[in-house]
């Protein structure tokens, strides 16, 4: 059951980042075979299904806050409503983020033996960072934030909802799977197979990352200048985006679905 949830979860991330039709067809090929055949009937797409731009006005404490820098600078974070990291491995994330010398907003739950995320900051943090970086336990407008001309990266858990959102905008993902067989089949498909996004690199044995790690995932694909990975990852961005963006993309997956399903009658 484990492996047939992977097998779909695979497929849907597939369709719904593709970059031309010839590499639609090479990637999820074997994976609509396999599931063809387990089950004996032919398996038809539906997707993707592109966000619709939000239409909500930015919070007006968190668009000041994001005016302050220039376009393309600050480095977004956040792992959806549910998710909470352990304590060693925020303390990580975050100094890892002031590593990066660059500012920063963290939208993160605190871990479970704390009332709030400002108490389970690392020592001296805030006094470091000071106006150069927020750490907020609250609600946030993620659309809004993402299209924001400031935010130009994107540390994500690779949430199916987060991955488009963002690949629908302009800044760039570094991705920090959560444990999950979904989540990191969303990383390696993002950083592999497509290569629109940077995996932060985890220890072999522990599975855990460092705030080193941390910094060069972020510098690959913000410092495209002088990394090589990272005028590659900004490239493949731009195409999966201008894809997805454009006037004809869904009415023409709506069609080869129509057309899929008049010749099975």
């Amino acid at each position: 059951m484990v492996f047939f949830s992977m097998i779909v979860s695979q497929l849907v991330q597939i369709c719904l980042m593709l970059l031309d039709s010839k590499v639609v067809e090479k990637l999820k090929g074997p994976y609509v075979d396999y599931l063809e055949t387990q089950f004996g009937k032919p398996v038809l797409l539906t997707g993707p299904l592109v966000p619709e731009p939000s239409n909500s006005t930015l919070d007006a404490k968190w668009g000041e806050w994001l005016g302050r820098f220039k376009a393309g600078s600050v480095i977004y974070i956040a792992f959806g409503s549910e998710h909470s990291l352990q304590q060693n491995q925020l303390n990580e994330l975050l100094l890892g983020l002031e590593l990066t010398g660059m500012p920063f907003f963290a939208a993160l739950k605190p871990p479970i033996e704390f009332e709030s995320i400002e108490k389970a900051l690392p020592k001296g943090f805030k006094e470091r960072v000071q106006e150069r970086g927020v750490v907020y336990g609250g609600w946030v407008q993620q659309q809004s934030i993402l299209a924001h001309p400031s935010v130009g990266c994107f540390i994500t858990h690779c949430g199916g909802a987060s991955l488009t959102e963002a690949l629908v905008n302009r800044c760039q993902l570094v991705l920090l799977p959560r444990l999950g067989s979904d989540f990191i089949i969303n990383a390696r498909t993002m950083g592999g197979k497509l290569r629109v996004g940077v995996e932060v690199e985890k220890g072999e044995e522990d599975g855990l990352f460092t705030k080193e790690s941390v910094c060069k995932a972020v510098k690959t694909v913000m410092d495209d200048e002088i990394d090589q990975l990272g005028r590659e990852v900004r490239a493949n961005h731009n195409k999966v985006r201008s894809l997805l963006l454009s006037n004809n993309f869904e009415t023409s997956c709506v069609d080869a679905f129509s057309h899929r399903l008049q010749d099975l009658v």
